[in-house]
Formats: C-alpha cells, structure tokens, sequence
C-alpha cells in the first residue's frame, strides 16, 4: 500500500525544481521501495505567481513552465493568485516545502510561514538557513507542540545527509566536536588560489561557475558557515547557539604569500567550521584555519563540503559530499520528506 503526501512548495528557484526534479524521474522507485508518493499540489512564487489544484499537479509540466519563464496562472488548475499565507491555510498540503530566500538578519518572511505552517498541523521541509540558524529551538517546540516535523537537512550540506548522520547513526556515539569545510565557495576560491590564482581572480572564476553571488560577502566573510555552525550546535550537540555566539572571520586577507607559506609548511588553508561543547560550555567559530596534509578535511578541493564528527565511542568520522546543486539539494528535502514518513509509519514524531 502506498502511502501519499500532498505538498505546497512556497518557492520554486533551483532548490525547488531539483525536488520536482527528483519525484517527477523517481516516483516509481519511491513506490516502490519506501511505499510513499509525493503529491505537488500548489506552488507560489514571488516571480512567476501561483497555483493550486487540490488533485495534483503535474511536476514535468511545473519544471517546463519554471524554465520557459511562464507565469503558473497559465497552467490549468482551478485556482490561482494564492498568496503563501492563504495557500499554507487552505490548500490540503500535508506538507509545507519551504523554499523562498534566505535572510540571516531576520529569517523572513520564511520564519512567519513555518510558523504558520507548523500550528496549522502541517508537517515542514526547508533549505532555508534564516529561520534554521535563528529561531530553530522555537520551531522545533512548535513542531512538537503540534505533533508534526521539522525537517532542515538541506541548510547544511545540500543533500549530503550530515544531520541525518549525525542525529541517527552516530546520536549513541556521544558527539563532542563538529568542524567541517561548510561553504562551497570559499573552498573553492582557496583550492583555485593555491594553484596559483590571486584571491580576486578565484573570485571572479567563482562567480562565474555560479557557486558565488554578485555580493559574495556571505561566503567570504564566514557568515554563511557561521549560520550552519549555528544549527549543527542546536541539532546536533543540543547547544542553545546564536549567531552572535560565533566567532567569525572569512578569507578575504588572505595573500598568495599566505598560500605558499602553508604550501611550504606542508599545510593547506581552509575555512573551518567548529563547534564543540566541553561539560557546560562550548567553543563555535568560522575561521580560516592551516590544516596539514595528512588531516582528513585538508585534502577536500574545489566547491565539495566536508564535516568531521569527533565521538566517544568511535574517534572522528568524516563525511564528504556536494554542499550545493539545484538536484543534490532537492534531495536534502527528500530525504527529509521520506524522514517525516518512517516518523508516521511507526507513530514517532521526528
């Protein structure tokens, strides 16, 4: 028997169309192996409008209008114009799939939708970091107060599952430390200076592969790390973090002199990622940081993140992956729908 999810997709950017993506090509294994469909039955959007048809909406037509640059209205559906306020209300989406832009210094208006979302008793999914990295103790009371999910895979590692790993598999192992390479672009930018580019021109190369934005001072500066340092300590090591908790310095004074000493010394420069947490008090911060060659997270090139989970019962494991892409994100918030469905099959509210 196959279990179905209605969902509301509350943007439609490249996060939302690599989902749509994915269960467009992979519902039948999804039926198959885990006994589950996912049902797109609204999106909204602040660029191309909105839809909602209570029976379903077809995904690859979805994808097709999104690339062609059509508005939603033209697809057939028997309502349109909904704003997302109105759409988490009245539409019979199980689950609510936020997706709209990220805000560090507020968090909206995606905070107010998941609030919404999760007092309506409608189970959550986000890529979205603003509302995860500032107010996640809150939307995980407002989760369980509800007996609905959370779910926010996709705001650290793309779709590589290291909160997964981390609240799963190695929950009994007694985490202690967490650092990891947690952005893409600086890593990248670091990986093309030490083959001989100046930070400006890595920059450039940067931008124009995608992985940076016109403003890059998100990556540069450490504040996008700084903002998943922040929900890896509130996940994962149950620790109360803000981000004013975390001390923060990006890349942007490094030199290519800086770059050859390392290389020199036998050790390569990254922007590391840590929290870790010692009896009643903790260490967090983001900083560029001379690892050595032999160190696991040293040898991690180009636009790949990594993480290092230090344990008590097992030493430090280390997991490598995609920390962006418009698919491997997608996939985050599968993994997290799929989460949401094992929590409902055995009556556990994840």
């Amino acid at each position: 028997m196959t279990t179905t999810y209605r969902l509301a997709m509350i943007g439609f950017g490249n996060v939302g169309q690599g989902l749509a993506e994915i269960l467009s090509r992979r519902a039948a294994e999804l039926a198959a192996q885990s006994g589950v469909a996912f049902q797109i039955v609204a999106v909204c959007t602040h660029s191309r409008g909105s839809i909602y048809n209570p029976d379903g909406l077809d995904a690859a037509q979805l994808l097709k209008s999104a690339r062609a640059g059509d508005r939603f209205e033209t697809l057939d559906a028997p309502h349109s114009g909904w704003d997302a306020p109105r759409i988490i209300r009245e539409s019979n989406a199980d689950v609510i799939v936020e997706i709209s832009y990220t805000d560090l210094q507020t968090g909206q208006p995606a905070l107010d939708y998941i609030r919404q979302a999760l007092t309506a008793g409608k189970h959550v999914v986000t890529a979205n970091k603003g509302p995860t990295a500032l107010h996640y103790p809150e939307l995980r009371r407002l989760a369980r107060e509800n007996r609905v999910s959370i779910g926010v895979e996709g705001t650290v590692l793309s779709g590589t599952p290291a909160l997964h790993l981390g609240l799963s598999a190695l929950a009994s192992a007694g985490i202690t430390r967490v650092q990891g390479i947690l952005n893409g672009t600086t890593n990248y930018i670091l990986t093309q200076m030490e083959n001989g580019a100046t930070y400006a021109d890595a920059l450039a190369q940067a931008q124009a592969n995608g992985y940076a934005e016109a403003d890059p001072s998100g990556d540069v500066d450490g504040h996008d790390a700084a903002a998943k340092v922040v929900i890896i300590a509130n996940l994962l090591l149950d620790l109360p973090l803000t981000l004013a908790d975390v001390r923060c310095k990006g890349i942007s004074h490094i030199t290519q002199h800086d770059i050859e000493s390392a290389k020199a010394a036998g050790e390569r420069w990254k922007l590391i990622g840590l929290v870790e947490k010692r009896d009643d008090d903790f260490t967090a911060s983001v900083q560029p940081v001379r690892l050595p060659l032999a160190h696991p997270l040293a040898s991690v090139g180009g636009a790949t993140n990594a993480i290092t989970y230090t344990t008590d019962l097992l030493g430090d494991v280390t997991l490598i992956g995609a920390g962006a892409g418009r698919v491997e994100t997608g996939y985050g918030l599968l993994a997290d729908l799929l989460a949401i469905h094992r929590g409902h099959t055995t009556h556990e509210n994840l």
